[in-house]
């Protein structure tokens, strides 16, 4: 995550030092499925994915030109289409009382020591 509040995804070119740069997003789901993309075209269904359930309905249309530039714009369609549908569902209501945000949607204040876990607590409310 970036300090203004973007998640970013890249990644480096099997045998080279180059990387591939995958875009800027608002989530981090986004940001992993762009990733996703990417990693599975270039290492194929052996990849190690964030989210493998998810690419098994992507995977019929295949890249047939696997350079850097077509794997670049395909990993940035899947992520900006996930972003969309991110933001779409996102809906800026008040908290009701027990809500507990995600751990990416909190913003904590770098600056101050971590308050521990109370082990009572429910996970996060989806």
């Amino acid at each position: 995550m970036r300090k203004w509040g973007k998640w970013v995804a890249e990644i480096r070119e099997p045998n080279k030092r180059s990387r591939i740069w995958l875009g800027s997003y608002s989530s981090p789901v986004a940001a992993a499925r762009a990733y996703d993309t990417a990693v599975y075209y270039l290492r194929g269904p052996s990849a190690r994915l964030n989210f493998p359930e998810l690419l098994v309905g992507e995977s019929g249309g295949g890249l047939r030109d696997l350079s850097a530039a077509s794997i670049r714009k395909k990993a940035i369609e899947v992520g900006a289409r996930v972003d969309a549908l991110e933001s779409s569902v996102h809906v800026d209501t008040p908290p009701t009382s027990g809500f507990k945000p995600c751990w990416f949607q909190e913003k904590p204040d770098l600056n101050k020591t971590p308050e521990p876990e109370d082990p009572d607590a429910d996970d996060c409310i989806r």
